[in-house]
């Protein structure tokens, strides 16, 4: 039976389908090798990344750039940058276009306090071209695969990259909330092995007063054993209501070493962190607010562990099976340079 064009005109355009750039962004990936070499981090970048666990402060938007996913992003959230509504958790029925229900998740406020406002969302690549087009950058895909390189066993330089999944964190001004120490692989042990990264991209400076990321250099090391298997520590905040919660579980080893450093990215840097460093954010007390783009990644080969769905609303891929559909798009591959 054929659709006819305003059947067709009211169906939500999932951008999963374009496994590459649509071109709104940077335009399309390069065909000349030299310009994906041009994206290579320096050896003391990969040195320290694999010291510390995380690496700051690598340049990948433009500012012109960063105001246009701005722009963007705010399609995405229930407030304006002075004016504050604020509603609570899984609350997508709200935002006013039909591509929301292609959203993983959707938190207007993801703590349910209007106090400590985060607003927090996954799968925005699957219905906005900008922020599609993002998950390609070679400035990060590039860095991304030397640096999963760097932990690997396989003891590569350079490894094939698939994309997991994106985040988008916004904090209003004066009343922006925390978002709780954690340790990402914690979430994701539905996928293994655990061969991940997560780019963290400021959108706007970040700041002390406005809620900057936090790393604890050498938490990359801090795991726990359960049935002979090194697993991740565990969830102590789901919610982003109790900051220091994961002090708690700490062994006195791990509490002597929490020393948190903030990362005070400039707009249109980013900052590239181990699936185990501990990280987090404070509140954002400063009258602007304070916007950042996340998009994590792992080395092709990563299976599923489960046989429910990964992600809402997307086919399950079986436990043991690799996870290598429109939904995780191959990103970067060292054969391309």
């Amino acid at each position: 039976m054929t659709t006819n064009s305003s059947e067709q005109a009211h169906e939500p355009a999932d951008l999963s389908f374009n496994s590459k750039p649509i071109g709104d962004l940077f335009g399309q990936l390069p065909v000349d090798p030299d310009n994906f070499a041009r994206c290579l981090l320096s050896e003391d970048q990969v040195a320290f990344y694999r010291a510390n666990g995380y690496l700051n402060q690598v340049r990948v938007l433009t500012d012109e750039q960063c105001n246009r996913l701005i722009d963007e992003y705010k399609r995405f959230l229930l407030w304006s940058d002075h004016h504050h509504t604020t509603h609570g958790k899984d609350d997508a029925h709200r935002l006013n276009f039909p591509e929301k229900d292609l959203l993983y998740e959707y938190h207007s406020n993801q703590s349910a306090d209007p106090n400590q406002v985060v607003t927090h969302m996954l799968g925005h690549w699957r219905v906005s071209p900008l922020f599609h087009d993002l998950l390609f950058l070679p400035a990060i895909t590039v860095a991304v695969s030397q640096l999963l390189a760097a932990v690997h066993p396989s003891q590569q330089t350079l490894l094939p990259v698939r994309f997991w999944h994106d985040q988008l964190f916004a904090k209003p001004p004066q009343h922006g909330g925390e978002v709780a120490w954690h340790q990402d692989y914690s979430y994701w042990t539905r996928t293994e092995p655990m061969q991940h990264i997560t780019v963290h991209i400021a959108l706007d400076d970040q700041t002390e007063e406005n809620g900057a990321i936090h790393y604890v250099p050498g938490s990359h090391h801090w795991h726990r054993i359960e049935d002979g298997r090194e697993v991740p520590l565990p969830i102590t905040d789901i919610d982003f209501k109790d900051m220091e919660s994961i002090k708690k579980i700490l062994t006195s080893e791990e509490l002597a070493q929490f020393q948190p450093l903030p990362a005070l990215l400039k707009k249109g840097h980013a900052s590239f962190h181990h699936p185990l460093t501990v990280h987090g954010s404070y509140a954002n007390r400063s009258s602007e607010p304070r916007r950042a783009a996340v998009l994590n990644y792992f080395v092709e080969g990563t299976r599923s562990d489960t046989d429910e769905p990964l992600l809402k609303g997307i086919p399950a891929v079986l436990r043991g099976e690799p996870l290598n559909n429109r939904f995780f798009p191959l990103v970067f591959d060292p054969k391309w340079m």
